[in-house]
């Protein structure tokens, strides 16, 4: 399951974005955009994601997950589609020669904090 290490990335990167002076700021939500050909199961992330940023300024934060669809341009006749099948086939031209304009992304959108951090638990 790669979604851990995932998760710790991403835990990594949300608590290096918060400035020294906001120092004890609670993380309620990460947005992030994931696409559908990024080989990242969803709610494995969400799992993984709640058990690593345990006992940090992240505990408890929602991971709020917009899954990108899988798009296409054929560069033979120029058509772009959303690609629907395993098959990255133009349905125009039936040209093989495309290139993915979007659906492998794993890009954290926004960081949205709240007040303060939750007392540690013992």
């Amino acid at each position: 399951m790669h979604e851990m290490g995932i998760a710790m990335e991403i835990l990594e990167i949300v608590q290096a974005s918060i400035p020294t002076e906001m120092a004890g700021v609670r993380v309620a939500r990460v947005n992030l955009k994931v696409g559908r050909l990024s080989a990242v199961v969803p709610d494995s992330l969400r799992f993984c994601f709640g058990v690593a940023a345990d006992k940090t300024a992240a505990a408890g934060a929602e991971l709020a997950i917009e899954e990108i669809d899988v798009t296409a341009l054929c560069n033979d006749c120029r058509h772009q589609w959303t690609v629907a099948t395993p098959i990255f086939r133009c349905p125009v031209c039936d040209s093989g020669n495309t290139e993915l304009l979007a659906g492998r992304e794993l890009e954290i959108v926004s960081i949205e904090v709240g007040d303060e951090a939750p007392e540690p638990s013992p």
